[in-house]
């Protein structure tokens, strides 16, 4: 097959970890007879130091004119400036809203090897494979009112908690169709007991389940949901939450694999609209320019692409048969315990593709 991938590297350990990710994918892409076409754009600080915007808006266009878009990270301390008028972030927002990917999907599965790499006690790790649905387009980050003014002569600050039925909607029934794939289990968390927003979720949790009479559905509140998993997360398949608990979540979710550097996401919209993949982790300036950051993330996102965007479920499977070789040899980069270097790393990866 042939496809058009945008790369937004964007900033930090961004371009690292993207440009040896395209390497794996074009090693991949040679030796099962596909074709993926690169082109790279900005996103993020670079893009707000080239031409003033976060996200500029024909690249925006080129994003969803493609097949997928692969991103790194964005931000850094040079525009580590909440007050700013233009911030990186408002290009990752941006960007999520003009493709329409609601549905942010983090998969969290612990590794045997890494389970010392986890504060969490080992007993407490067996069986861990969870898989967080975030919405992505909602809520907070984006609800209106927002904003600050003077209100009878004190500063007052707004955010807007807000949802619609059809949005609540269309992320709890991708969450109970991968629940179908997996063991059957979706735990919507909310805090109906405090919100309008999360009353609504919980309402529309359950019309959808009627629709899937197969898959098992419980509700938990956000601050549960929070402690159970770091008490019992193996009890955990499928969890669905709306955008900020779902960031707050999959944050505390990544200790559970070890290092953050590991985990992959993929953000879905509506069919045959492109996907939007990326490691959770952030831009790591602290970092970056070593050439130490780990690519295993982003590879697997790219894994996820490969599953989600493109329906080559064998590639897929094979590129993330490689990146668990790697894990298994040991030879990773030093937040996974090893010693290689971010292209090293990529390198053994591409040595334990089959």
């Amino acid at each position: 097959m042939k496809a058009n991938i945008i790369l937004l590297p964007g900033d930090g350990i961004g371009p690292e970890v993207v440009m040896e990710t395209v390497r794996v994918l074009e090693t991949l892409a040679s030796r099962m007879g596909h074709q993926f076409n690169f082109e790279k754009r900005l996103i993020g600080g670079c893009a707000i130091d080239d031409g003033g915007v976060a996200l500029a808006e024909e690249t925006l266009a080129d994003c969803q004119k493609a097949d997928a878009v692969l991103l790194g990270a964005v931000g850094g301390p040079k525009w580590d400036n909440p007050a700013a008028a233009v911030r990186p972030e408002q290009g990752l927002l941006a960007l999520r809203k003009g493709l329409g990917v609601f549905a942010n999907l983090r998969p969290v599965k612990v590794h045997p090897r890494l389970v010392n790499a986890s504060p969490l006690k080992p007993e407490k790790l067996a069986g861990v494979d969870l898989l967080v649905v975030r919405e992505l387009t909602g809520g907070l980050y984006f609800g209106k009112p927002q904003g600050r003014s003077m209100v009878d002569g004190h500063e007052r600050a707004v955010d807007t908690l807000e949802y619609q039925d059809y949005e609540i909607r269309r992320v709890v029934k991708t969450a109970f169709e991968l629940a179908k794939g997996r063991r059957k289990k979706v735990t919507s968390v909310d805090k109906a007991n405090v919100l309008a927003s999360s009353r609504l979720w919980r309402q529309i949790a359950n019309e959808v389940h009627q629709e899937y009479p197969d898959v098992a559905l419980e509700h938990m509140l956000v601050d549960t949901a929070s402690m159970r998993l770091i008490t019992s997360p193996a009890n955990f398949d499928v969890i669905v939450t709306e955008n900020m608990f779902g960031d707050i979540l999959t944050d505390e979710a990544s200790v559970l694999a070890g290092s953050m550097g590991l985990l992959p996401s993929a953000s879905l919209g509506a069919a045959g609209q492109p996907g939007l993949y990326e490691p959770i982790h952030g831009s790591a300036p602290d970092i970056a320019g070593k050439g130490i950051a780990n690519p295993l993330g982003t590879i697997l996102s790219a894994a996820l692409m490969l599953r989600y965007s493109f329906h080559l479920e064998a590639e897929a499977a094979a590129l993330e048969a490689a990146v668990e070789r790697s894990i298994d040899s040991g030879r990773v980069t030093a937040d996974l315990g090893g010693s290689l270097s971010t292209r090293q790393a990529a390198d053994e990866v591409i040595r334990n593709l089959s």
